[in-house]
């Protein structure tokens, strides 16, 4: 009304496009991605809350979602009362849910909180509840989207053994999360997405590798191709050594430390490129050191060659356990590996931590006013 003449534009956005898989019976199925990646819509797809422009989902079984547990629940009602009103919604009958309501209340540890009004419970106490009448749902299909995120690490423990004997009885679970280490520990294949689109699927700990080189950073070099690990290239070894030359899997904050790795060449190899790269126990890439970055003209080496690769850093890093990947690469953009061994040596660095990654030397001035 104020602008009647002005133009109006618009973009859109496709959350979710050109996803295809199957997921077979009595299979944990993971599916992760970044904010915003569109693995949230896909399950509200799949559950039938959102509807498809294009493409079909089948679906073979009774299906429950976990995806915002409590929906339905009235606060100004005790938690008794909300139980046994959930319980039809999901699905089951009033005998059904009367009969069961005490298998609720076991799950959820929340006995002595049933004549409480739900709106005086804390977060966690609601999604105890809600899950715990959920999965009273004789269900064959079980979609879950983050819902034990604010669940206390016990309740979470509990939750996943819950899911172990639903995965026993042939249920298939669908498992959307941010927890690579929960991905890869109970889930059989995985997916990643990202921008709506499936780029990666299949094991559950490479699925959670791309995932953390999508958030924090790759390894120093590709995968070799099958060509070049059929030369017969090879990283043979790999350790971490303190200043003196000891090998050593620990290490004391500030002392001299190198990363190491032992190489040996199927094939005439001119100026390869050596690189070590340094992660955390969740993938998060700490160093990437290439000899090509850093000035070391490395030489010609002739097939049946072998050469060990140092590398020096100040041991700056706050206590924790760190892997060591070492990978060797033709000269050039050096993207593409000869050879390369994910995590192959590891180290416990001890001290005092601030918290953060890395314990720099850092000088502190006051300057009072």
């Amino acid at each position: 009304m104020l602008h009647p003449l002005r133009s109006t534009t618009y973009d859109e956005l496709k959350a979710v496009q050109d996803i295809s898989f199957e997921i077979a019976e009595g299979e944990f199925f993971g599916i992760v991605g970044r904010n915003g990646s569109g693995k949230s819509t896909l399950l509200k797809c799949i559950a039938g809350i959102y509807g498809v422009d294009a493409g079909r989902i089948s679906i073979a079984g009774r299906l429950s979602p976990f995806i915002e547990l409590g929906v339905g629940f009235n606060p100004d009602l005790n938690a008794r009362d909300n139980v046994i009103i959930n319980a039809i919604m999901l699905g089951l009958s009033r005998r059904q849910a009367m009969k069961r309501f005490d298998h609720v209340v076991a799950f959820a540890e929340l006995e002595g909180f049933m004549d409480l009004r739900l709106k005086n419970y804390s977060s966690g106490m609601l999604v105890r509840l809600a899950f715990a009448t959920a999965i009273q749902v004789d269900a064959e299909i079980l979609l879950i989207d983050e819902v034990l995120a604010v669940g206390d690490a016990a309740f979470q423990q509990k939750c996943f053994e819950e899911f172990f004997r639903l995965k026993r009885e042939g249920k298939t679970i669908v498992f959307v999360s941010h927890d690579m280490h929960a991905v890869e520990r109970f889930c059989d294949r995985a997916m990643l997405m990202e921008r709506g689109v499936m780029t990666r699927i299949g094991d559950p700990r490479e699925i959670g590798r791309a995932y953390h080189e999508l958030n924090f950073g790759k390894l120093a070099h590709d995968a070799p191709a099958e060509s070049h690990s059929a030369s017969g290239t090879a990283i043979t070894e790999a350790w971490f050594e303190t200043g003196e030359g000891e090998r050593v899997t620990s290490a004391a904050q500030e002392d001299s430390m190198s990363m190491c790795f032992e190489a040996r060449f199927g094939e005439d190899v001119e100026e390869p490129v050596f690189a070590a790269t340094l992660r955390t126990e969740l993938g998060h890439t700490i160093i990437v050191a290439r000899s090509d970055q850093h000035g070391q003209a490395s030489g010609d080496f002739k097939a049946g060659e072998s050469v060990v690769a140092r590398f020096r850093i100040p041991n700056w890093l706050t206590p924790s356990r760190y892997l060591l990947t070492p990978s060797l690469a033709r000269q050039g953009t050096g993207e593409s590996a000869l050879a390369l061994v994910e995590d192959m040596a590891s180290i416990v660095v001890h001290g005092t931590g601030s918290g953060g990654i890395l314990e720099l030397p850092i000088d502190i001035g006051l300057e009072r006013l």
